[in-house]
């Protein structure tokens, strides 16, 4: 599923974060760990990736990372709010340098007007900053929709290194 332009940042991303000494982890709900197995594709992985959470479902977000049930219910799991909490929750558990979430809706039902299919956020926590990102890839299909998705959540690693 993983194109060879999407291989190149993770092969980017590993060796920044090496260089750097930093280890991270990944909050997955959409992507279902693909973030984690792009980086995991590159040996010596191991050196700069603790692990990942996969949390799909709104309870493995509230039971794996912490995400407040109430942030849940107020503004839905695909929301900036959760993002975030996945972020800072997955570096809280496992005590690394970085953390990378997403949550979306890859399709291809389960949109709305207000959340279309397509919608994804992004929450990236390091000790010195949290960011934030939404993008609407649109319906473009699932698999097309998750692999955007790595190849942003790889770039906004990029970009924070």
């Amino acid at each position: 599923m993983l194109d060879s332009d999407t291989l190149t940042l993770a092969r980017k991303v590993n060796e920044r974060l090496i260089l750097a000494g930093h280890v991270m982890v990944t909050a997955e709900s959409c992507t279902g760990g693909l973030i984690a197995g792009a980086l995991t594709s590159v040996s010596g992985s191991s050196r700069m990736l603790f692990g990942g959470f996969v949390t799909y479902d709104n309870r493995a977000k509230i039971e794996m990372i912490g995400v407040p049930a109430a942030l849940i219910e107020e503004h839905g799991a695909v929301s900036e709010q959760v993002a975030r909490a996945m972020a800072e929750g997955a570096l809280a558990k496992a005590g690394v340098d970085l953390a990378i979430s997403v949550t979306g809706i890859a399709g291809p039902g389960g949109g709305s007007a207000a959340k279309p299919v397509g919608l994804v956020h992004f929450g990236l926590v390091t000790r010195e900053q949290t960011l934030h990102r939404r993008e609407e890839f649109g319906d473009a299909g699932r698999d097309m929709v998750r692999q955007m998705t790595v190849r942003t959540a790889l770039e906004m690693i990029l970009a924070a290194y």
